[in-house]
């Protein structure tokens, strides 16, 4: 089992940075991807962005390409997304995910471990 805790999150204006973290402990020895998901109110879970744990390959949806940078601490077992000139848009519940095979997935039932996830709130 892998467990994934999310902090950083909360209340920015458009324009603004703020960063978000995901500490996995337990077995994380398994964990071969880390991805970041996103759920606004009314709205289905989105894929924001992907890391491989190993090679550290990367994969973003499209709306956030060039805002946000996801990276990885394979010696804290964190992972990070950066979000950068942020829009009431991206306003939502951010989860983290892990899974243990090793692909750059945007489905979410691709991913076996989930965090209990943090808000981000950009207002206009």
């Amino acid at each position: 089992q892998v467990q994934l805790v999310e902090s950083g999150g909360g209340l920015v204006q458009a324009g603004d940075s703020l960063g978000v973290s995901c500490a996995a402990s337990g077995r994380t020895s398994t964990t071969a991807t880390m991805a970041w998901f996103r759920q606004a109110p009314g709205k289905e879970r989105e894929f924001v962005a992907a890391i491989t744990w190993t090679a550290g390959n990367t994969y973003y949806v499209q709306s956030v390409k060039g805002r946000f940078t996801i990276s990885r601490d394979n010696a804290k077992n964190t992972m990070y997304l950066q979000m950068n000139s942020l829009k009431p848009e991206d306003t939502a519940v951010y989860y983290c995910a892990a899974d243990s095979r090793g692909r750059l997935s945007a489905r979410s039932n691709y991913y076996d471990y989930w965090g209990q996830g943090t808000q981000v709130t950009v207002s206009s």
